[in-house]
């Protein structure tokens, strides 16, 4: 059976869509709050829009989300309007957590303070703006969603004093009094290295602290803002292990970016120096032309071979595939269950 829309009708739903403003990729727009940003979070540079010459291998196809457990929670989500990172970036592994009842939340916003060469969130300065029903918003999110086991994160807020921490920890201790048993990991901004927000955080409550080192040192102020370090991630992955030893600790990488195997063991053997827990290993992608350029894609067995080496220096789980991201089946290293892709 077919269904037909009267003219007038497709004219006026037309002029509709041409009066909302579009905002390129890389271009600057006025957000709703009423401060400018800039879209995806990197301005347009024309030395890089040239299309990518890199074919994606076979590989890097991820599977349809499907299950009972994914299902339930997309209607839930659906009928609840919640936003969840998990659609709204398009994570490839998004049935096998919903399945298994774990999901990311994001927080403070989705502008972002900080521009790095390889992220597509979009850049500005928020000047301070907080939504502070966040806090019993995310603990009834995690309620309605029956989660087992939930990831809070958020963008940079370099204008707030203390980098958004406070927020952090109300939301953590919201969410544990409205959901007991619930585990939950935080992975958060590096909060320009200040201890005492550092502490603020992993004093909430939470199960897993993390923060991402991106890369190897060598490319860090190549692909990441200038007011993010090697160093400064590491010494706040390793203060949140002195501040409070019983806490997991995590960072991630993506791979691709033109590092050397040799780089890669470093900051392996530089993290379990700072007594880091958990580490995963995902394949970059360039979100835009804007963004930085894939330099290679890694085959499943470098990924396989990078997870032994890890395991071999001593981490409780190295997750490491082509289409793994920062928190991907988290919950299973908390039951010692080895991811084992």
């Amino acid at each position: 059976m077919r269904y037909f829309c009267h003219p007038d009708l497709i004219v006026s739903e037309v002029n509709r869509i041409r009066r909302i403003p579009m905002v390129r990729s890389g271009a600057k727009y006025r957000t709703k709050q009423g401060f400018q940003a800039i879209k995806n979070g990197v301005k347009r540079l024309p030395r890089r829009l040239e299309a990518e010459t890199l074919k994606k291998p076979s590989w890097l196809k991820a599977r349809s989300p499907s299950g009972v457990g994914f299902e339930r929670l997309k209607n839930v989500v659906s009928e609840h309007r919640l936003a969840t990172v998990c659609e709204e970036s398009m994570c490839p592994n998004v049935g096998e957590c919903w399945n298994h009842g774990t999901a990311t939340l994001m927080l403070m916003g989705s502008v972002c303070t900080r521009s790095c060469q390889f992220c597509a969130v979009d850049t500005g300065n928020p000047g301070g703006r907080l939504d502070l029903d966040e806090i019993e918003n995310s603990a009834t999110t995690a309620a309605i969603m029956g989660l087992n086991y939930v990831v809070l994160t958020s963008v940079d807020r370099d204008d707030l004093p203390d980098g958004g921490a406070r927020h952090y920890s109300d939301c953590v201790r919201a969410i544990k009094a409205r959901c007991p048993g619930i585990k939950i990991e935080v992975l958060t901004p590096d909060f320009v290295g200040r201890a005492a927000d550092v502490e603020t955080v992993v004093t909430s409550g939470a199960d897993v602290f993390a923060q991402n080192l991106e890369t190897v040192e060598r490319l860090t102020h190549v692909i990441r803002d200038p007011r993010a370090g090697y160093s400064q991630t590491i010494e706040v992955l390793s203060l949140a292990k002195r501040i409070r030893p019983d806490i997991l600790t995590k960072t991630s990488l993506m791979l691709g970016l033109g590092e050397t195997a040799d780089e890669v063991i470093q900051v392996m053997d530089d993290l379990r120096l700072a007594d880091v827990d958990i580490l995963t290993f995902g394949q970059y992608l360039r979100p835009t032309k804007n963004h930085f350029p894939v330099a290679r894609y890694l085959t499943p067995d470098e990924f396989d071979d990078y997870r032994g080496k890890g395991l071999e220096r001593g981490f409780l789980e190295v997750v490491s595939g082509p289409l793994v991201r920062s928190s991907y089946r988290a919950d299973r290293v908390l039951e010692k269950n080895n991811v084992g892709l």
